[in-house]
């Protein structure tokens, strides 16, 4: 295998934590990293993956985020299959997503991405290497470029590949501006990247929009998928995303509205009720921030 040769030619390349290796349905897979901070033991894939195998190769949802961070996910997919990736889908923004496009282009893989991912991915990629280099350390991100989709797309695109189907819709601004979700109509499996959030709290940051995010759930609820894999946790029945994801989600804004409509300002809006949620990870380090965030979205609505 290629990347074997790469992780030889990289000190420190092998992963301290491997992704959890789950099956899902027949010839697909989640890849389940850790739910902490992004690390140099994680080496930034503090996420859910997936994966796809068919007759003629694989396809990949997401990329990692570096390129020691994309020779981790080869390992695992190695353990699956000899088949090689042949195609990449970044499902949004977040570094884990795209940042190591470069590393799977260089094993022969095209990337897919909506234009409102790529846009974001330039906008922002700099930034998040700056945050990575951080959290992860430079030996983490070492031979990392930023590199972009090879295909766009405005709103959807079908990949078809050795008799399977994957229907990848853009339909809103939800962590990100460019989230996706990948729908594979004959597994009842949709891989939802960050707009589903399984047993941690969702972050949203001012390059999110809680009310859109509501109507891009909705728009994949309208698929009736029988399994979630999410872009963090495990993955889940649709009961499942609704309860950690939607319901948090419009629990928030209704909270938010009535405070508005209240006359709350911004610094106490972090003290809205939210405690129906405090089971999820990270609840004590993200739901303030939300609050507030949401405050800011909402307030001239």
């Amino acid at each position: 295998m290629k990347h074997l040769v790469l992780i030889a030619a990289l000190a420190g390349a092998t992963p301290v934590v491997a992704l959890d290796v789950v099956p899902v349905a027949d010839g697909v897979y989640a890849l389940v990293g850790a739910l902490s901070q992004r690390s140099a033991e994680n080496l930034g894939n503090n996420a859910t993956f997936g994966v796809v195998v068919t007759p003629e190769g694989v396809v990949l949802i997401d990329a990692g985020a570096g390129w020691k961070a994309g020779i981790e996910i080869d390992a695992a997919i190695d353990t699956i299959t000899d088949q090689p990736v042949r195609f990449v889908i970044n499902s949004g923004g977040q570094d884990h997503r795209w940042i190591g496009n470069s590393y799977w282009q260089a094993q022969g893989a095209t990337v897919i991405a909506s234009e409102a991912a790529v846009a974001d991915h330039k906008d922002r990629g700099s930034m998040q290497m700056t945050g990575l280099n951080a959290l992860v350390g430079a030996e983490g991100l070492e031979g990392t470029t930023l590199s972009y989709a090879d295909v766009t797309f405005a709103s959807e695109y079908t990949l078809s590949l050795g008799g399977i189907e994957l229907e990848i819709t853009h339909a809103g601004q939800a962590h990100t501006p460019g989230d996706a979700f990948v729908w594979m109509p004959s597994t009842k499996v949709v891989f939802a990247g960050d707009i589903v959030y399984i047993e941690r709290i969702l972050g949203i940051g001012e390059q999110s929009h809680s009310g859109t995010w509501i109507e891009v759930f909705e728009a994949m609820v309208a698929l009736e998928p029988e399994m979630v894999i999410p872009g963090h946790g495990n993955p889940v029945p649709l009961a499942g995303a609704t309860a950690d994801t939607y319901d948090y989600l419009v629990n928030l804004r209704t909270q938010m509205g009535a405070y508005i409509d209240d006359g709350g300002d911004i610094i106490e809006s972090v003290n809205v009720e939210q405690s129906a949620f405090s089971y999820l990870q990270n609840y004590e380090g993200l739901a303030k921030r939300n609050a507030q965030q949401v405050y800011s979205e909402m307030e001239w609505e």
